[in-house]
Order: C-alpha cells, then sequence, then structure tokens
C-alpha cells in the first residue's frame, strides 16, 4: 500500500509540473509581466531604481522560459517515474528503489526552480520579499510548492521492504 501512496504523490508531482507549464505558456503574455515585475522591481517602493532592477526583455525571456522548461522536465520525469515506479510495484525492494530515480530527479528539479528561482533569485536578488503585491501570491505559493515536493521526494525516496 505504502508503494501505491508513493506513485500517486509522484503523479499529484507530475500534475503540478505539467499543468503549471501549460498555464504558464497558454497565458504567456501574464506569464512575462509576472517575470517582468520581479525582475524590474516596480512592485517595490522605488525599487524600480534599484541597481539590480531590469526591464531586459533577454532577463525576462530567460526567467519565464526558465519557470516552463522546469515544470515541464519536472512533470515529464515524474510521469515516467510513476510509470516505472508502477511497472515495479510488484518486484523486489532493490528493484523497486532503482524505478524511484527518475521521479526524484523530477522532485528535484522542481524544487531547484522554486528555491532558486524565487526564493534565491526573485526574492533575494530582486528582493522580492519588499512586495506587498507579490509576497503572498508568489513566495509563499513558491514556499508551499517546494516544501511539499521535498517532503514527497523524501518519503519517496525511503527505503521499501
Amino acid at each position: 500500500m505504502l508503494r501505491t501512496a508513493k506513485i500517486v504523490l509522484v503523479v499529484a508531482v507530475a500534475l503540478w509540473g505539467l499543468i503549471g507549464a501549460f498555464q504558464n505558456v497558454s497565458d504567456w503574455g501574464e506569464t512575462l509581466a509576472a517575470v517582468g515585475a520581479a525582475t524590474s522591481m516596480v512592485t517595490i517602493e522605488d525599487g524600480a531604481t534599484g541597481w539590480q532592477a531590469t526591464s531586459n526583455p533577454v532577463v525576462i525571456w530567460i526567467g519565464a522560459l526558465f519557470i516552463v522548461l522546469s515544470k515541464l522536465a519536472a512533470g515529464v520525469l515524474c510521469a515516467i517515474g510513476a510509470v516505472k515506479m508502477w511497472r515495479a510495484r510488484g518486484h523486489d525492494a532493490s528493484a523497486f528503489a532503482a524505478s524511484k530515480e527518475m521521479a526524484l530527479t523530477g522532485c528535484a528539479i522542481a524544487v531547484i526552480m522554486l528555491f532558486g528561482g524565487f526564493i534565491v533569485i526573485a526574492e533575494s536578488w530582486f528582493e522580492l520579499w519588499r512586495s506587498e503585491v507579490m509576497r503572498g501570491p508568489v513566495l509563499d505559493s513558491a514556499f508551499r510548492y517546494s516544501g511539499m515536493i521535498a517532503l514527497i521526494a523524501l518519503f519517496v525516496a525511503t527505503r521499501d521492504e
């Protein structure tokens, strides 16, 4: 039963990544606007005059592509991992453990994007923590997602008997 629970949680992470990537691409203008608001620091009082603030379209596109491609990679790897785990669910512990690699890699990519992109770059470099407008919907969500996905990865990685 625990193996099935692990598989279902990996499927949930896959859906998070795939749905998130789809939403970002389907509303690409809003995705670019959100990244642009973070990098230009316009939601922070006197932020746009900060030395690190930028409205450079290349920086904005790189940020948006990083988000979308990371979600897509995490979603695809977790989906592949879930299929491998499903196929190995009845095998011995070492076979099931080996089947987790893609799923755990997908979870790691998601956490890297959420922590590295949102917490390190957006919050620390672009000082998004100062933004009343974006702190809750952006940073709180990124923290919540990265925490849940990391917790799922730790649970999935635990040894099976």
